[in-house]
């Protein structure tokens, strides 16, 4: 059995496919019938090493903005759809799993062409608009997040997939690991601040403003700035009131939940799934022009997380000093956390996918 999968561009888009791709091989395929259509960003380097077959295709991005580069999609993605429905008979593929994102417009078109089950997998609570085009030929459509992205036609909330470590994420086991890992204090709370993998420049600046006036309990710092910011956010570490750990990059995100009370984030949509699956506590500072203001309104209607907004910075401070100072606040966004999260989400989705193949 050859199933493909497409997945390219972000994090957000290839990690959690390789978590799929990881559940279908523990239910008996081979790396090698578990092949991705990709183009030539994060995916180039991420699924080899993973050690699965990569398809690379010349791939159109929507802008956003008005742009002539615009006008040139429409051939680049009926192109890339007639190699995508070649390489799909030829390798006898019988079903796609589509990843949302640009690589999913010709993928759909390719498998629809092919008369290849196609299923969709959207991360985010407001579907963009390649899932929008993909879900109008997907024979099922499976979504990360509650949210508008309901609207799609048959579609099921499964949830996101995280990777293996988040997914059985034990605090209490790790705790004590964590602590040392940043070097924590006994009796202190951890105010955990993320970015993303490449970091949040609205989130690494609002550091000193939070440091200066901070009035909550005592606290130490742990800030994954991104590695772009790195060198200045670890001088102003170093000149700080406070404790404050920072590292550009965290290859133990276990650890970092681990020993977290309260994490401030930006909301995409695989931190969000994070969030909820290790049970912590969040402020959510929503990206809204792509659309993060949907994941954060799913956590933060679930009374697992707070929204402030970025207009509202000058409040982030005052919010997590009082959530830090009220243990039963935390408890209780934490219980609310945990009953968003899908502990299985990947292997849900390898199970559909295989039914779809039979």
């Amino acid at each position: 059995m050859n199933v493909v999968i497409a997945a390219a561009g972000t994090a957000g888009h290839v990690y959690p496919a390789l978590a799929v791709a990881k559940a279908l091989v523990a239910r008996g395929l081979e790396r090698s019938e578990v092949i991705f259509f990709g183009g030539d960003r994060i995916e180039r380097e991420a699924v080899p090493a993973a050690g699965f077959p990569l398809v690379s295709f010349r791939l159109a991005k929507l802008r956003r903005s008005l742009s002539p580069s615009n006008l040139g999609i429409p051939g680049v993605v009926a192109a890339t759809a007639r190699r995508m429905r070649a390489e799909l008979e030829r390798r006898g593929a019988q079903v796609v799993l589509g990843m949302s994102g640009y690589v999913t417009v010709p993928a759909a078109v390719a498998a629809r062409r092919a008369a290849i089950p196609l299923l969709l997998h959207e991360q985010n609570a407001v579907p963009g608009l390649a899932a929008r085009f993909a879900a109008r030929r997907a024979d099922r459509v499976l979504l990360g997040l509650p949210g508008p992205a309901e609207r799609l036609g048959n579609a099921e909330v499964v949830g996101n997939p995280v990777r293996p470590e988040i997914s059985s994420f034990d605090r209490g086991a790790l705790r004590a690991e964590a602590l040392e890992r940043y070097d924590v204090a006994p009796n202190t709370s951890v105010l955990g601040i993320l970015g993303g993998s490449l970091g949040a420049r609205v989130l690494n600046e609002a550091i000193p403003g939070i440091v200066a006036r901070w009035t909550g309990p005592p606290v130490t710092i742990v800030h994954l700035s991104g590695p772009a910011a790195a060198e200045a956010a670890a001088g102003e570490a170093a000149r700080s009131a406070l404790p404050w750990r920072c590292r550009g990059y965290e290859d133990r995100m276990d650890l970092f939940y681990a020993a977290a009370d309260l994490v401030v984030s930006r909301a995409g949509a695989m931190t969000v799934a994070e969030l909820a699956a290790t049970a912590t506590p969040a402020i959510l500072v929503p990206l809204e022009r792509v659309g993060q203001g949907g994941n954060a309104a799913a956590l933060a209607n679930a009374g697992g997380a707070e929204i402030v907004r970025e207009r509202d910075l000058a409040l982030l401070g005052n919010r997590a000093a009082a959530l830090l100072g009220d243990g039963a606040a935390r408890s209780a966004m934490a219980k609310a956390a945990a009953a968003l999260a899908h502990g299985d989400a990947a292997g849900r989705i390898a199970t559909l996918v295989l039914e779809a193949a039979t």
